[in-house]
């Protein structure tokens, strides 16, 4: 039914209505019960089908705006779905020559390994403590291992109890990431604040950092490796003599995740991280 047929629907509803009513005051009583009854007969099934037709035109438009909707946000998912694989084709090209040049120069890239899945079962985002407990259904799990999330780096296993695991959180006061600007590949630290953020530090003041700079791992703390996400700059301030004074936006957000990635690679054999012995005069 139409908006139109509607509206005529609603006038003769309301015509039938006012006889009715002008009958009852000019009636006596065993005409105003016929009349009463006769007008209820013309008036109630018109009642019935203007609310229906009102019902069925609201759902219609309910449909119809959902249907944009609809269309909208698969033409958005269509577009970044598109650049993505333009994305992809682009970093594809860049890994075949990589390796061309690797295969020049006889030098065998490191694995980055493979990544397995583990359930949340704790997460505390809020304490000075900020931890997560991870149950991974198996009793492999090694202490410092990368755990990861869709979007970027989430932390380090700090601790084993097969087949769970405790994460320190890359936003812990305590933790540490070797990381660099993509933009400009400058080096530099991230650590967690007090306040649950994240912030870079040691970066010189020469060195060209701006907000909206994307910053990964470098990969030169024998622990994560190179090219995870970290985060975002927002927010690049002159600190002291030496260094800016850097806030970042974390690339993943803990509160959403229910599930993360355990990364399996060759740890860092214990004596290549000692310092070497000096020898004897």
């Amino acid at each position: 039914m139409t908006e139109r047929q509607t509206a005529w629907l609603l006038i003769v509803l309301l015509v039938g209505q006012f006889i009715l009513v002008a009958s009852q005051v000019t009636a006596g009583d065993s005409q105003r019960s016929q009349l009463a009854a006769f007008g209820l007969r013309l008036t109630a099934p018109l009642a019935r089908a203007a609310h229906g037709g009102i019902g069925s035109v609201s759902d219609l438009s309910d449909h119809f705006h959902g249907r944009r909707s609809l269309l909208r946000e698969n033409e958005r998912l269509r577009q970044e779905v598109e650049g993505l694989r333009l994305e992809l084709t682009r970093l594809h090209g860049l890994d075949e020559e990589a390796e061309r040049l690797a295969k020049a120069i006889g030098f065998t890239r490191q694995q980055r390994g493979d990544l397995r899945v583990a359930e949340i079962v704790y997460l505390d985002t809020t304490s000075w403590l900020r931890n997560m407990v991870v149950y991974a259904g198996r009793s492999d799990l090694e202490v410092n291992q990368p755990v990861l999330a869709a979007d970027g780096l989430v932390g380090r296993i700090v601790l084993v109890s097969a087949p769970y695991a405790q994460i320190q959180l890359l936003t812990d006061a305590a933790a540490s990431v070797s990381a660099m600007v993509e933009r400009t590949r400058r080096q530099a630290l991230v650590q967690g604040t007090n306040s649950g953020g994240l912030e870079m530090i040691y970066m010189p003041l020469q060195a060209d950092v701006q907000v909206g700079d994307l910053v990964a791992t470098a990969g030169i703390d024998g622990v994560y490796p190179r090219g995870i996400p970290i985060g975002t700059v927002t927010s690049v301030e002159p600190g002291d003599e030496l260094f800016h004074r850097i806030q970042l936006k974390p690339a993943v957000n803990l509160n959403r995740l229910d599930r993360v990635y355990t990364l399996d690679r060759p740890a860092l054999p214990p004596t290549l991280k000692e310092p070497p012995r000096l020898a004897n005069p």
